[in-house]
């Protein structure tokens, strides 16, 4: 599969077959060396951000390939050779590797468990927060997608990156947190800018090192180089709050082999594109206007395209994935992939090979068991989305960061288990506090401004503003605390002790903030109110309780859209 592959239709054939095969165009073997994070021809000033003399070291040693030993059993019995099996695997473990699901087929049990490749599910000091169950008592699940640039390999290094890269810790390229509703009804999707810059907290690696917390900004793809991914999960609940149940990882080689198995997906230009481009920037990606089927290293191309999309940034690169993943999903369920046995098993052999899992699904048994929870969710309840950003200044020219309040919406709807295609899921409403309120008159409520953000200072006046929102309610004890002004992303109100609890509530009513951002906490004496970055404009609580709308700059793209084409960048047509 290493060399190039010519072109073979002619326009009277293109014109009898608009869906045109992935070995139709072909590929660059050398189409990644300039397009390796570090590399002044690559794809942009570093591509990725791979960092210069960081002082981080690459992770020693590389952890996994434990066997998956008798962890786990099938539904069915084991046949008598002692070779347990799994008479049903769904290609929707499949969705989980790559966003995809339908399928069924039989493995070899054991096999495939000496396959997958494990490591710790958070190298983070701070310990998760447990999830909210709904009416029901179901809880939600937070799965979180990592795509490595790795070049620790001979499969790695011929796909990927320029000579100097190679051994260098791995960059976290493709970051994504799927959301699957408590009631299994909808599927929410949210990707994070690899130039995302942000805060890193403290990690510990597997074999003791100690990367501790940062104190500037770090770009977000470096927490895979901090210990592994346990330490990019740790910078996911640092940012947003969300609990992440499992993270699942997979490197330039395993999108390739997986790709090639899956088959062909179809996917959509509205020109022609070539992403080397005249400047002998991009990822070597070639295609003809409208719809081609790609598998392979050309689905690699796709994926990692950024110099020919749209405003060649990671936002347009989102935007593609976002479509691959929503037609790979539709071709899987469509099931027309998975009816040959040899085919299939060769899909689940590479499945089980390209996956480095946490600890909890650390067997095939364990996959199949998840992958039976996404394989409930509709089509049509699918729902992409990129993280709200805002670009830097200066220094973080072209960078990105969180954009105040869309950001800390999309993620205070994940962690209220919120669909983001707006309609209704079943949620459990906040239980009435124990010791009720006291008259608001009597209720005393500190007020500090904590607007600031890695990008921009406290917005002035704003903890008196919201002071005099409460006074005006008849919070007549309420104070300014004007010493503190540490940001926090989103509005909260935290209290010491029970009794506090339905003054505190109380509090959040009066204003309109929902009651899941009010904690109890032991560093505050009292009720302490922090106006977040989410709040940085005069009025009303920008997210109140009830607001259940996703962002526009949030670009969300439902599951079951199809005829969508990319936008080429003129600067990369041919």
């Amino acid at each position: 599969m290493g060399g190039p592959v010519g072109r073979s239709s002619t326009p009277g054939e293109r014109t009898r077959s608009r869906v045109r095969r992935a070995d139709q165009h072909g590929w660059d073997e050398s189409l990644y060396e300039d397009d390796g994070p570090g590399d002044a021809s690559g794809d942009g000033p570093d591509d990725g951000g791979r960092p210069g003399g960081g002082g981080h070291r690459a992770t020693k040693g590389r952890r996994g390939n434990g066997g998956g030993g008798a962890q786990g059993r099938s539904s069915r019995r084991a046949p008598k050779s002692g070779k347990r099996r799994v008479l049903r695997w769904s290609a929707s473990v499949l969705a989980v590797l790559i966003l995809a699901t339908g399928g069924a087929g039989y493995v070899y049990y054991e096999y495939l468990n000496s396959n997958i490749k494990k490591e710790d599910l958070t190298l983070g000091d701070k310990q998760m927060a447990d999830h909210k169950a709904n009416a029901a008592g179901q809880t939600p699940l937070n799965i979180l997608l990592i795509g490595s640039d790795a070049r620790d390999s001979k499969a790695n290094q011929k796909l990927g990156g320029a000579k100097e890269t190679f051994g260098a810790p791995p960059l976290a390229d493709v970051q994504m947190l799927l959301h699957l509703s408590a009631d299994r009804s909808n599927l929410s999707v949210i990707s994070m800018p690899r130039d995302t810059m942000l805060k890193m907290p403290k990690c510990t690696a597997p074999d003791g090192e100690v990367y501790p917390a940062s104190t500037g900004d770090v770009q977000t793809n470096e927490s895979l180089g901090r210990g592994g991914p346990g330490c990019t999960v740790a910078t996911w609940y640092e940012l947003t709050g969300i609990r992440i149940d499992h993270f699942m990882m997979i490197d330039f080689a395993g999108v390739v082999s997986m790709a090639d198995a899956i088959g062909g997906v179809p996917v959509c230009v509205d020109a022609n594109i070539n992403s080397r481009g005249r400047d002998g920037k991009g990822s070597g990606l070639k295609l003809e206007k409208g719809t081609t089927s790609i598998q392979g290293e050309q689905a690699l191309q796709w994926l990692r395209t950024r110099y020919g999309f749209e405003d060649n940034t990671d936002l347009g690169r989102a935007k593609a994935q976002h479509q691959y993943m929503n037609s790979m999903v539709r071709q899987l369920r469509k099931g027309t992939k998975l009816s040959d046995p040899a085919k299939l098993m060769n899909l689940a052999e590479a499945a089980t090979k390209a996956l480095t899992v946490d600890k909890g699904l650390d067997t095939v048994k364990k996959l199949y068991d998840l992958a039976e929870e996404f394989k409930k969710v509709p089509t049509k309840r699918i729902t992409m989305s990129t993280m709200p950003n805002v670009y830097g200044t200066g220094v973080n020219d072209g960078r990105v960061y969180p954009k105040a309040g869309d950001a800390e919406q999309l993620f205070r709807m994940v962690r209220d288990d919120i669909p983001l295609d707006g309609k209704a899921s079943k949620r459990k409403k906040p239980e009435e506090p124990k010791d009720p309120s006291a008259p608001v008159g009597e209720i005393a409520v500190s007020v500090r401004n904590g607007t600031a953000t890695d990008a921009l200072g406290p917005a002035s006046g704003r903890a008196g503003d919201v002071a005099d929102q409460l006074k005006n309610a008849g919070f007549g004890r309420t104070t300014v605390d004007s010493g503190n002004v540490t940001g926090v992303a989103r509005t909260g109100i935290l209290y010491p002790s029970a009794d506090l609890e339905g003054d505190a509530q109380a509090v959040a009513k009066a204003l309109g903030v929902p009651l899941s951002q009010v904690k109890r906490s032991t560093d505050v004496s009292g009720i302490s109110l922090a106006v977040g970055a989410d709040w940085r404009e005069d009025g009303a609580y920008p997210v109140s309780k009830g607001t259940e709308k996703t962002p526009e700059s949030a670009g969300a793209l439902n599951g079951e859209e199809e005829g969508a084409c990319m936008k080429v960048n003129p600067n990369y047509t041919w």
